[in-house]
This record gives C-alpha cells, structure tokens and sequence, in this order.
C-alpha cells in the first residue's frame, strides 16, 4: 500500500482560486499572478475575486466595499462575551472563541434575499475579523474599544481600531499588500481542513473555527510569530553570526526558512522584504530587517541550504513587517486569519458547489486476532510517575491503574 504521510503529492479535488508553481515561484489567484496584484489591486478586490472568480466591475467592487464595512461592527451580545474572557487567553483563543460565537448572533444570513447564506456569512466573518483582533488587544491592555471606521479600507480600518489614529498612507498600503498576499495559497492545512467541514455540509462559521484551529499550530499559521521571535533571541546585528554558527551546529531549525513546494524564493517573500525594508526605514526601525537579512545572508551561502534549495518563506519577513506597522507579536498568527479568511471561505463555497464528503483511509497497523483477557488476570502497563493526570480526577485521587505520565 502506497501511503502518503501528511498527504504530500496527493491530489483530492479541481479548484479554481489560487495555483502554486513551486519550481518556477509563481503564485496566481484565478489565473492573476499575485505580483500583479499585489501591485495594483485592494483586498477588497482580490477577496471579490476569489469569491466570483472574476475581477469587479467599479460598481461590484464598490457594493462588496459595502458590504463588508457594514459588516465590521460585532453583535453586542458578543461584546461582552470578549469582555469576560480570561486574562490567560491568547489572541488565537480569543478569536475561534469568538468566531463560534458569531454564528450564534447572524439568523439574517439564513435568508436567501440576504444574498444566500453562505456567501453572507463570508462577508460576515470577513468584516468581523478584524474587529475581533483589534478589540481583543485593546480589552487586554485595559483600553476601550475602538468602533470600526466606515470610510477606511481594510487594511487601514484594523490600524485605526488597534492604535485609534488613522494611519498614513505608507503604513496602510503596506498592510493591504500583506494581506493580499496571505489571501489564498492552494491546500494549504487550514484550507484543507475548512472543506473537511464544508464537506460534510457544516455552515461556514463552523469551517472557519475548523480552520482557525488548524492555523494555531506553529507549524502553519505560527509560523510567522516563531520566526520573529527567533530575531528578538538573537537580539542584535552583531549576534547573527555566531547565533546562526551555533544553530549549524547544533542541528537547530531556523524558523521561516524553506517550504514544502517552493523549490526557489516564495514569490511572497521578494515582495515582503521590500515592503518591510520601506516601511521599516521609514518609521527608522530597522533593527528586526537588518538582522534578519543578514540571517539569510549567511544561510542562503551556507552548502546545507544551497543543496536544498531552502529560501525564504512568507512568514520570515513578515514578521519584521508587522511589527513595523505596530502589531503586537501575538497578533501575527491572527493577522494571518484576516486576510485568509477570504480564501478559506472562497473554498467553502467552491466546494459547496461540487460537493462531495470528504473521507479518506488510513491504513491499520496495529495488532490483529487479540485474545480477550479477564479482568482478573489483566497487569496494569502504566504505573505512578512524579507528574501524573487522572482520567477520572484529581492525581491525588486516582488509582495507580488510571495514572498516565504527562507528555507534550
């Protein structure tokens, strides 16, 4: 039997939004190369075209605007819930908690004169996302809420609500090109696991917590706040050497660069450490830029990254972007919802469109024709160990049969 761990090369369904060329670097949503979009066009405009599958006319664009800006404000029942959320949420928590609840507040959507479910509840949680992360940080941080601003654009909208000035016009450009770019990147793990559910014919609030979950990981969405924090270890630019000389040699893992199907640079990549060198230069913060230039700089001359074609990926200069911009650490992985939010829900509704459940096999590899032992002659296979849990209870309270070492 031919198994494909994590389902590398395989191949499940047709799609229409975004193609990935990983020997040549070129990434195109709906045929347009993301350069090109990057350059010319809003998110507004690239989230319109991933949900139609054709550029808007000036009247669609400005309709779909509309829509999501009368869609950023949060339901006031959901206020307070953000209000009693615990000190200890992180900011990925606190927004899949809150976008569960949304669907709990939203029975317009259910009603087709309100432009059919699905696509509404897209233009729902696409609006609301930002409102949710930026009123999160503010709520932590003891500061009011901040109300949405009608006039602005979507990136410029979630600066206004996360600092309460409206930023200038470098700064809000910068953020609308970076969410252009992490708007759709084919199969990716939250793409594919939002169909699992939209496959089953769950609502879109659901497939969007699938995939908000599956982007928690640090393998995926987390990527980009583990890269930035391995600049602020390293601290200096005069550290980047022998940080990077003592990683080699250790066998440690530099975070942000490579990735499973680029062969060459993430075209994401080139245009983020332009963007970030402007704008860092601009706000004359460029310390995170410098070193992680100089980072790559000593990888991509290094053999070992040389053989494996290893290069930038889009987390590694984003993180050095975003800070430029002002945006807490934290917030990197949520920042990286916001924008594909429009590509996971793009594919919720193109799989709704041909739909057929989602349902693979796993191979079994565990013992077969198993005697059935009595109880009485079982011998416990997992004894008391200094850090235990129950399944039952309290450590203190479990029989030495139900205690389990704890492991991450």
């Amino acid at each position: 039997m031919d198994i494909k761990p994590g389902l590398e090369g395989v191949v499940f369904t047709d799609t229409y939004l975004s193609a990935i060329d990983g020997q040549v670097g070129k990434l195109s949503y709906c045929g347009h190369d993301i350069k090109d979009l990057a350059e010319k066009a809003s998110f507004e405009e690239v989230t319109f075209l991933l949900w139609y599958q054709r550029l808007p006319a000036q009247s669609e664009l400005q309709m779909l605007s509309n829509w999501l800006r009368e869609n950023r404000t949060l339901p006031k029942p959901v206020w307070g819930i953000m209000h009693v959320l615990p000190d200890s949420a992180t900011p990925m928590e606190a927004l899949r908690t809150v976008a569960s609840t949304l669907s709990m507040f939203d029975r317009s959507c259910i009603h087709e004169e309100h432009g059919g479910s699905s696509l509404c509840r897209a233009v729902s949680l696409a609006g609301k996302l930002p409102t949710i992360v930026a009123s999160f940080d503010r709520l932590r941080k003891n500061k009011p809420p901040i109300e949405p601003h009608p006039e602005l654009g979507h990136g410029a909208n979630f600066l206004y609500m996360l600092t309460g000035e409206i930023p200038d016009e470098v700064s809000a450009n910068a953020l609308e090109k970076y969410l252009i770019l992490l708007a759709d990147h084919g199969m990716n793990a939250s793409t594919f696991s939002a169909r699992v559910t939209a496959s089953t014919l769950g609502d879109v609030y659901s497939a969007t917590v699938t995939a908000l979950g599956t982007l928690k990981g640090p393998l995926h969405g987390g990527a980009n706040e583990a890269a930035m924090k391995q600049f602020m270890e390293i601290g200096s630019l005069d550290r980047v050497d022998a940080w990077f000389d003592d990683k080699m040699s250790n066998g440690g893992r530099i975070m942000g660069l490579g990735h499973r199907v680029y062969k060459v640079e993430d075209p994401r990549s080139v245009i983020l450490r332009k963007l970030t060198k402007q704008v860092t230069e601009r706000q004359g913060m460029t310390k995170w830029y410098d070193i992680a230039a100089k980072l790559e700089e000593r990888a991509l001359a290094h053999p070992y990254f040389q053989e494996r074609s290893i290069f930038p990926n889009v987390d590694y200069y984003s993180g050095p972007l975003l800070d430029g911009l002002g945006i807490p650490v934290d917030l990197f992985t949520p920042m990286f919802a916001i924008s594909r939010v429009a590509g996971w829900t793009a594919h919720m509704l193109e799989q709704q469109h041909n739909n057929r459940l989602i349902r693979p096999r796993a191979h079994y590899a565990g013992p077969t024709d198993q005697a059935w032992i009595e109880m009485g002659t079982r011998i416990a296979q997992v004894e008391a160990e200094p850090d235990i849990q129950c399944v039952a209870g309290r450590p203190a309270n479990c029989p030495a049969a139900l205690r389990v070492s704890v492991t991450n």
